[in-house]
C-alpha cells in the first residue's frame, strides 16, 4: 500500500469516526455540515426510487430526522452515504407497506421470484446545449423503463459512484444479487434504448 493510498485511507477512518462522534452528541454544526455535503445525493437518489418527487421530499425530511434522531447507531465503520442511504431505502419501503402490500413487488428482482450528459471544457454551442438535453431526456426515459429494483442498483453504482459492497448494504442484499441487478439492470436499459430508436 503506498503512502498517499495510507493516508487517504487513515483521514476517511477520521472522517467517519468524527461523524460518529459529533452524531452521538448531537452536534448540530455536525449535522449541518452533512447535511451540506450529502442532501443533493440524497434527495437524487430518493426521486429515483420514489418516482414522485412530493414522496421524495417528504422520505428526504423523514431521512434526516431519523439520523437526528438514531445518529448514536452510525458508528463509523462504513462510510456515511451507505448507512443514509440505507436509512432512506428503509423509509421508502415503509411507506410502500403502509400504502399497500403488493406494492412492494416493484423492490422484488423479476427474474429471481449512464451518466448524464456532461458539456466539454469549452462552451458548447446552442445545438449542442439542446441535443445534450434531448439525450438526457432519452436516457431518463429508458431508465424509468427499468423494473425499479434494476433502477435503483443503477442509480447507485453510476449516478452515486457507490462500490458494489456499498450498494449491497444500502439494499440490504448480497453482493451476487448486487451483481446480478446490475447486470440485468443493464441488460433492460439497453433494451429500453434499442426500443425508443427503433
Amino acid at each position: 500500500m503506498s503512502l498517499a493510498v495510507y493516508c487517504a485511507a487513515t483521514w476517511m477512518t477520521d472522517e467517519r469516526a468524527e461523524i460518529a462522534r459529533g452524531l452521538r452528541r448531537r452536534d448540530p454544526s455536525v449535522l449541518d455540515r452533512l447535511i451540506e455535503q450529502y442532501q443533493h445525493r440524497l434527495f437524487r437518489y430518493l426521486v429515483y426510487l420514489a418516482g414522485n418527487r412530493a414522496l421524495a421530499e417528504d422520505l428526504f425530511q423523514e431521512t434526516w430526522l431519523r439520523v437526528l434522531e438514531r445518529g448514536r447507531q452510525y458508528d463509523g465503520k462504513s462510510p456515511f452515504e451507505t448507512w443514509l442511504f440505507a436509512i432512506g431505502r428503509h423509509l421508502f419501503i415503509d411507506t410502500l407497506r403502509r400504502k399497500s402490500p403488493t406494492s412492494l413487488d416493484l423492490l422484488r428482482d423479476p427474474a429471481e421470484g449512464a451518466p448524464l450528459f456532461e458539456p466539454s471544457a469549452a462552451d458548447p454551442s446552442a445545438y449542442e446545449l439542446l441535443a445534450g438535453r434531448e439525450q438526457q431526456a432519452h436516457v431518463a426515459a429508458a431508465v424509468a423503463g427499468v423494473p425499479a429494483v434494476y433502477r435503483e442498483v443503477l442509480m447507485l453504482r453510476f449516478q452515486e459512484d457507490l462500490e458494489l459492497e456499498e450498494i449491497a448494504a444500502v439494499v440490504d442484499a448480497p453482493l451476487a444479487t448486487v451483481k446480478s441487478r446490475l447486470y440485468r439492470g443493464l441488460s433492460a436499459l439497453k433494451q429500453q434504448l434499442e426500443r425508443s430508436r427503433a
